[in-house]
């Protein structure tokens, strides 16, 4: 007990979502990105995927998706390489996260250990969030409910193609894709896959790829002419110009 004293407290928080308020807290933006995210400047994703800019952070994804982002991990795998004094064992995470109303995001992470690779994957999956494209089967009567076109991807040899459906169709796929369609926000979607689909690896990539080429499609409802508007970094150019320091605390700096 003495020696507990001394060190660290007794309850140490262990597993996903503790201490994470205090992370959060201590964040100090390394991009132009998360500085303007981080003050306010930018309230939606939306206007970050309107000028293609790069998310480096995955802090930024946590600030304008907030909650309501869930995490899904697909599938943990060992991975081996051969080295002279036997094989090395390590951990592949694959996971897809997701707000199941229009973004989606899938990781790949690779560690010594599983809860490493898992921290890992989720990182790299908040840095992948693509935005989700959502159409009509027939009639445009309420919200849109599945893919606007026929979308097709593939990886490896796994190949997926998404198809349209009726509203109350539901998702007609295999386990591993419609994880992922729900968590983009799809209710009715058809899918065929070809190749090897055991491979859930390829299998995810190939509907994630799938999903972001709803967006890639022109279609008529699209041919509106284009206001273009300032970028963030040339809109917001005195803000940046500033030092990092007057951010956290203003009261440094004459405004």
């Amino acid at each position: 007990p003495a020696a507990r004293r001394r060190g660290r407290p007794a309850a140490r928080g262990r597993g996903r979502g503790r201490g994470r308020e205090s992370e959060e807290e201590k964040w100090v933006p390394s991009t132009k990105l998360g500085r303007l995210v981080q003050q306010g400047k930018i309230r939606s994703i939306e206007q970050i995927y309107l000028f293609s800019l790069p998310i480096k952070e995955p802090q930024i994804v946590d600030a304008l998706i907030g909650p309501s982002l869930k995490d899904e991990v697909m599938k943990i795998m060992p991975v081996q390489k051969q080295t002279s004094a036997g094989q090395r064992t390590r951990f592949k995470a694959f996971v897809v996260v997701g707000d199941y109303d229009g973004h989606v995001g899938l990781g790949v992470k690779c560690a010594k250990e599983v809860a490493t690779s898992i921290r890992g994957a989720i990182t790299a999956a908040k840095l992948n969030v693509v935005p989700v494209r959502r159409g009509y089967w027939g009639n445009k009567i309420g919200k849109p409910h599945t893919v606007p076109t026929k979308v097709h991807a593939k990886c490896g040899s796994v190949h997926v193609r998404l198809i349209p459906a009726p509203r109350g169709a539901g998702i007609v796929a295999a386990r591993t894709p419609k994880k992922v369609l729900q968590m983009a926000g799809f209710e009715d979607v058809y899918t065929c896959s070809r190749g090897h689909t055991k491979t859930l690896g390829n299998f995810v990539k190939a509907t994630y790829f799938a999903i972001g080429e709803t967006y890639k499609y022109l279609t008529p409802d699209m041919w509106k002419e284009t206001r273009f508007t300032k970028a963030p970094n040339q809109e917001f150019t005195d803000f940046l110009a500033k030092p990092q320091s007057s951010d956290l605390k203003p009261e440094l700096v004459n405004y």
